[in-house]
């Protein structure tokens, strides 16, 4: 009895030790991670003032997930705090803010690929859901942003619990800037329509959350008490067999609610209800088309600046900017409880 006592009370203690030893190693790597230098090859942006481009970049910026961690005047927001260690804002995005200094080069680089001015990766940042924009889509976005009168706001807050910074550390928790190939070209304009192809490119905007392919999970990075992202891949058995209708699904994206009225739980609903009626129809066909991708981050053409969409009652003939007026969602970063 006294030998099986020392063998527990030993394995106990030598479980401890690698635990420990595990996480010091976690939390020195996840610091080593965080300061490492990622290259990436300059792509200066273009600054452009005239309106079209502005408005184009006004619609990306709403319905895009931007003000969901940056606010509607740009000027920062705390979008998560669970209470138990996970606290998380977006900075000050106006001219007074962080991006005061940005060179043309430096938006393309945190914005496509997650990686700040001095090399460093955004820690909370979904530029994997960005890196495919149009160079249109990019400058026009920028420049949109770059118009927002300044002010005072946020700085940027990344606060995690100790485990997380451990799964971080050992791989298990990527940043965007481990997740993108950064070799990937821009994507070539296609038509903004009710259209697969236009759908594909929308569908971008679901990477971060979702996954490459689509098939859904844990939501990387995030507190563990919150759902898993849904399967929402193209022509499979996935949660979109919740939506019979394109209108069922577009109400969803406008109410935050299912067709049997639950509450999904954690979702960007302030950038979801903003979606112009034909972008999001184009997604509802492109999640219920059986032409599935690999990996949307890879393979989607998009709309430009020059794609444009019919407003609401234009009988799909006149062409104007795809910043075409949408219900607001029921308010920000839903999340449980």
């Amino acid at each position: 009895m006294k030998r099986w006592i020392k063998w527990t009370t030993g394995g106990t203690l030598l479980l401890g030790v690698l635990v420990a030893a595990t996480a010091a190693s976690g939390l020195y790597l996840a610091e080593q991670k965080r300061n490492r230098t990622i290259e990436i090859k300059p792509r200066p942006v273009a600054y452009t003032t005239d309106t079209q481009t502005v408005e184009r970049g006004r619609y990306l910026y709403t319905s895009r997930g931007c003000t969901d961690c940056h606010g509607a005047q740009g000027t920062g927001r705390e979008f998560v705090n669970d209470g138990k260690g996970t606290r998380i804002v977006g900075p000050n995005i106006t001219p007074a803010g962080v991006v005061a200094r940005y060179q043309p080069e430096d938006w393309n680089s945190v914005i496509r690929h997650g990686v700040k001015p001095n090399g460093r990766p955004v820690l909370v940042m979904p530029s994997e859901d960005y890196n495919r924009f149009t160079n249109d889509d990019l400058n026009a976005l920028v420049s949109y942003i770059r118009q927002l009168p300044p002010k005072e706001g946020a700085t940027a807050v990344v606060d995690l619990p100790h485990p997380a910074w451990v799964l971080y550390g050992l791989g298990a928790i990527q940043d965007a800037a481990a997740r993108i190939d950064h070799q990937l070209a821009p994507s070539r304009p296609v038509p903004a329509a009710v259209s697969v192809a236009n759908g594909q490119y929308v569908a971008n905007m679901c990477i971060g959350c979702h996954g490459a392919d689509l098939s859904g999970g844990k939501i990387p990075g995030g507190p563990p008490d919150w759902p898993a992202a849904a399967d929402i891949r193209p022509g499979g058995a996935s949660a979109m067999a919740r939506y019979p209708t394109a209108a069922s699904f577009v109400a969803m994206l406008r109410t935050g609610k299912r067709p049997d009225g639950t509450p999904i739980q954690v979702m960007p609903f302030e950038s979801l209800g903003q979606l112009s009626d034909v972008d999001a129809q184009a997604l509802y066909l492109f999640l219920n088309s059986a032409a599935a991708t690999a990996k949307l981050s890879q393979s989607a053409p998009a709309s430009g600046l020059g794609g444009t969409v019919p407003q609401s009652g234009s009988g799909g003939n006149s062409r104007t900017s795809s910043a075409s007026p949408a219900l607001s969602g029921p308010g920000g970063l839903k999340l449980p409880g």
